[in-house]
Formats: C-alpha cells, sequence, structure tokens
C-alpha cells in the first residue's frame, strides 16, 4: 500500500490547485445565478411614437389615433420639423407618423395615399410599423365594403377588440433549472482541469527515475504497483465529483433533489470518469512536469471555450459547435441543457439524454485502448 500512500502524500502538495479551482467555480456559479435570471412572464411595452396630423376632426383620423394612443406612447413636441428631426435623433420617439389633409376623404374614394413616416430602425419603430400595417390592412379591407366611416371604424374596433390568449405549456420552472444547467456547465471545466492536472503531475512523479528504482527493487511488483495508481486515480476522482455535487447541494439546495438532479448527478458522474481515463493517458505519453500546465490550458480551456462552459451554447455560431462535437464536454454540456426544460421523464423524451450518456462511454473506452496500445508499444520500446 506503498504506492497507494505515496499517489496521496503528492496530491497533499498541489491542494492550492484543487482549491483554486473549485474557489472558481464557486465565483462563477455565483455570477451566473445573479444574471441568469429569465422568466416565462410577458410584459407588454409600448414604443414612444410622434403623430403629425394634418386632418382635423374626422372620424377614420381621430379613430386612427386612438388606436395608436392605445397601443403606443404619444410623444409631444415643438411643432417643427427641426424639432421632430431632433426628438428621432435622440431617441425620444422612435417613430414619426405623418397624417396628411383631407386623408379620410381619400380613403373613401379609394385614392391609394400613403401615410409618410420616419423611423430610427429600433426594434420599437418596427413594432409601431407592425401595428399600423395592421390597422391600415383592415381599414383598407372595410372601405370597400362600407362608405360610412362610422361603420368603418366599429368594423375595424371589433376586429382589434378580439384578442388572442397565449398559454405557456411548459410547467418547468427554467429559472431554477438554469441555474443547475450553469453550475454544472461551468463544473465542467473545474472538474476537467483539477482530475488531468493533478492526476498528470502525480503520475510523472512517479516516472521520475530514483523514483522508478526504488520500486524495482521494492516488495511491490511492477504490476501490483500499477494496479493501486490506477485504484488511487480512481478514488481521486470520485473525491472530485463527490466534493463538487456536496458543492452543488449547498449552492443550489432542494432544486438538485429530484429525479431531474439525478440524471444531471448521473451525467456528471459518467464525465468525471471520461476526465480520468484521459488524464491517465495523458500521463502515458507525457513525461515532462512543465508540459502538464500547457496540455490542462489547451484541454479544459478549450473545451470550455469552444463547448459551452464559460460562453452560453445559444451564443456560440453553429461552426464552433461543429467542431466541438469531437469533445466530450460538448455532450455532457448538451445533456445538461437538455435537461434544463425537459418536462415529462420517459423513455421517449430521454432518448437524446441517453445517446450522449452512451458518446461520453464511447470516449472513455477509446481513450481506455489507446491507452492500452501506448503502454503496450512502450514496453516494446524498453
Amino acid at each position: 500500500m506503498t504506492s497507494f500512500k505515496t499517489f496521496w502524500q503528492v496530491v497533499n502538495r498541489y491542494k492550492g490547485t484543487i482549491i483554486l479551482y473549485t474557489v472558481m467555480l464557486i465565483a462563477f456559479g455565483g455570477i451566473n445565478f445573479q444574471t441568469n435570471k429569465e422568466t416565462t412572464e410577458f410584459t407588454d411595452t409600448k414604443p414612444d411614437i410622434l403623430i403629425v396630423n394634418h386632418d382635423k376632426n374626422s372620424e377614420l383620423t381621430n379613430n386612427l389615433i386612438t388606436y395608436l394612443e392605445n397601443n403606443c406612447h404619444i410623444v409631444s413636441v415643438k411643432d417643427t420639423e427641426e424639432a421632430r428631426d431632433d426628438a428621432l435623433f435622440y431617441r425620444d420617439v422612435s417613430y414619426i407618423i405623418y397624417i396628411p389633409k383631407n386623408y379620410q376623404e381619400n380613403v373613401l374614394k379609394g385614392i391609394d395615399k400613403e401615410l409618410q413616416i420616419k423611423s430610427t430602425g429600433t426594434y420599437q419603430a418596427s413594432l409601431t410599423e407592425m401595428m399600423l400595417k395592421r390597422y391600415l390592412k383592415l381599414q383598407n379591407i372595410y372601405t370597400k365594403v362600407y362608405n360610412d366611416p362610422n361603420k368603418i371604424t366599429k368594423a375595424i374596433n371589433d376586429n382589434l377588440a378580439e384578442k388572442t390568449t397565449i398559454q405557456i405549456k411548459n410547467k418547468v420552472d427554467t429559472n431554477k433549472t438554469s441555474k443547475i444547467t450553469s453550475y454544472f456547465n461551468f463544473a465542467s471545466y473545474s472538474i476537467m482541469a483539477v482530475t488531468i492536472f493533478i492526476i498528470c503531475l502525480v503520475l510523472t512523479s512517479f516516472k521520475q527515475q530514483n523514483v522508478k528504482k526504488r520500486i524495482i527493487v521494492s516488495s511491490t511488483s511492477y504490476q501490483e504497483h500499477n494496479k493501486l495508481i490506477l485504484l488511487a486515480s480512481f478514488v481521486y476522482a470520485m473525491i472530485v465529483f463527490l466534493l463538487y455535487t456536496l458543492l452543488a447541494l449547498i449552492l443550489l439546495g432542494n432544486s438538485l433533489i429530484s429525479i431531474r438532479g439525478l440524471f444531471y448527478l448521473l451525467n456528471t458522474f459518467i464525465f468525471t470518469i471520461c476526465c480520468l481515463t484521459l488524464a491517465l493517458l495523458i500521463s502515458n505519453i507525457i513525461n515532462s512536469k512543465n508540459a502538464i500546465s500547457g496540455i490542462v490550458n489547451v484541454v479544459a480551456l478549450g473545451s470550455a471555450f469552444l463547448c459551452g462552459a464559460f460562453i452560453p451554447v445559444r451564443w456560440l455560431p453553429e461552426s464552433v459547435l461543429q467542431v466541438a462535437h469531437i469533445l466530450p464536454a460538448y455532450w455532457y454540456i448538451n445533456t445538461n441543457e437538455l435537461l434544463t426544460s425537459l418536462e415529462v421523464f420517459n423513455l421517449e423524451t430521454l432518448k437524446p439524454i441517453l445517446f450522449n450518456y452512451t458518446i461520453l462511454l464511447l470516449f472513455i473506452l477509446i481513450f481506455i485502448i489507446i491507452n492500452n496500445l501506448v503502454s503496450r508499444r512502450k514496453l516494446k520500446i524498453n
């Protein structure tokens, strides 16, 4: 058991690194909890607009203005074109509508005289334009049916009074689940970095010439030594998994105690094993301690940026995500994203998640096979 104890003695030297990555996870996780406040409530906003009316005391014009007043915030400025342009430039208004003289008369005669507008091109201006087009479309339809302004306005108002009821079918509180996803997504970086960095440092320590000679002359066989090192590496990976699970329970509370939470934890467990096998492969290839930091930066940081640990997946370009498919972290984070809004847990809905688990297991198998091939090649050379 000397090899097993020595493993933990070396790990103890680098406990500061483990603490550093853990603190990073807590810090960035806390920031994500504060900034990632999503809601399913819809808030209606009224754009700021300006109406320049040159057609006084007409039924169609007054009804149009009433419609706009009910759906927009009407701003008043000085009655000069310069003041209007200034209001538009400084975003005091997003849309200016000019109603010409004899507007009602022209509409009733079927004269297609468009309303002049000025726009900032912002989303508020687009919203106003959409509402205005809807109204004018109805007005054109009913002027072909009626020639009485009162009947036209009544028909328009009756049509506009019909409201569409919007129901949100998803009963999942995505505000809570998105926090869980944010935590575990960032945890992918911490788990990968702290697993690869520490295991590689420890195993390269055993490759030093004086240490190898001591192992050879000791009573423990080399095969037994390797088994103990593998056991210690597995125990270390499980401690990392349990540590970050405990942190999740502290930070997330009861949100994690559910069927959904079990799938998050299962996903994290498989990913931790995947990181362990990758660390063993890297340590088998790399003999220099100085190269380990660079490897960790390339593998862990690269995976974090490409797969969505630092930047939400929905903000990443499609080309980046295509490249990320070759990395285990992509499938881990993709599972977390799927769990965010999953409402019903059955075989059909879990198929994408089980597929991602399978991919991670394949990565584990591939890393083990490559590691064995490298080990055999080294034995032949020696």
